[in-house]
């Protein structure tokens, strides 16, 4: 199935994953995240994700900003959780009243997905923590066809980014931990860069920003868009309005996989 088919198949499940909004920023660029909500409202996913980084400073307009941005999502199904730069100033205050938990849980058509804050207030760096193990492996417990774990900072590094510095603390029993329950995919955000990385049965795929211009290197600004088919998972990087570029497709069964050209635009020069 094209990423640019406007409706879905019966049998696929259709995901949009946002991150890195800044809204506040210097570099924020607001027709650039217009223009991505118009594409995705035209997609008709049916789960949205959003994994943190929504403001600049964690400052109250700069909440305010974001919560009118994603108002005009029309998906039924949005998940938001916050990143770093939202935990700075006591930002997770505001957070919490304009978006709710910091935590979430979703089923939907057979897939879980379980959202959590990796954040630290005023850190850059970020961890889950022992105290969320059980309740994270209590939802993934319960009956599904497919697990996604979502968290702003990555587990694995990601390449182009400069020295590693934002892993989460706790990412090795994090991943054992997500490795038992059968988490099948894990989502990211943090370094504006998009990238998939396969560890044993577990796929991890991170996203760029689509609305700013801190961007490494060559990079575009760009959101993923991901297909739950029975058989396969397709994942693209999507520049709204501009086309796209496959990222991952793996089998389900198998987890026979392909990785598409990461860095395509650094491929022409």
């Amino acid at each position: 199935m094209s990423p640019d088919a406007g409706s879905n198949g019966a049998e696929t499940l259709r995901m949009a994953h946002l991150s890195d909004l800044h809204c506040g920023s210097p570099h924020f660029q607001a027709e650039m995240l217009d223009r991505a909500i118009e594409e995705i409202n035209g997609l008709a996913p049916d789960i949205v994700v959003i994994s943190g980084d929504l403001t600049a400073d964690g400052y109250r307009r700069e909440y305010e900003s974001s919560r009118e941005y994603l108002d005009k999502v029309n998906c039924g199904n949005l998940i938001v959780i916050p990143g770093n730069h939202d935990s700075r100033n006591v930002g997770y205050l505001h957070f919490e009243e304009l978006f709710g938990p910091r935590a979430t849980a979703v089923h939907h058509r057979g897939v879980t997905i379980v959202a959590e804050d990796s954040s630290e207030p005023d850190l850059d760096h970020g961890q889950i923590g022992r105290s969320r193990y059980a309740a994270i492996t209590e939802e993934f417990a319960k009956p599904a066809d497919f697990r996604v774990f979502v968290l702003h900072h990555h587990l694995l590094p990601v390449p182009g980014t400069g020295r590693e510095r934002n892993i989460v603390y706790d990412a090795g029993d994090l991943l054992e931990m997500l490795l038992r329950s059968g988490v099948n995919l894990v989502l990211a955000g943090h370094k504006h860069v998009p990238y998939a990385w396969r560890l044993e049965n577990l796929f991890m795929v991170t996203t760029g920003t689509v609305s700013t211009l801190r961007l490494r290197g060559h990079t575009r600004p760009c959101y993923n868009l991901i297909e739950i088919e029975p058989a396969r998972v397709r994942i693209w990087r999507k520049y709204p309005f501009h086309g796209h570029d496959s990222i991952l497709e793996f089998s389900r069964e198998s987890h026979e996989y392909r990785k598409g050209d990461l860095f395509p635009q650094e491929a022409s020069r």
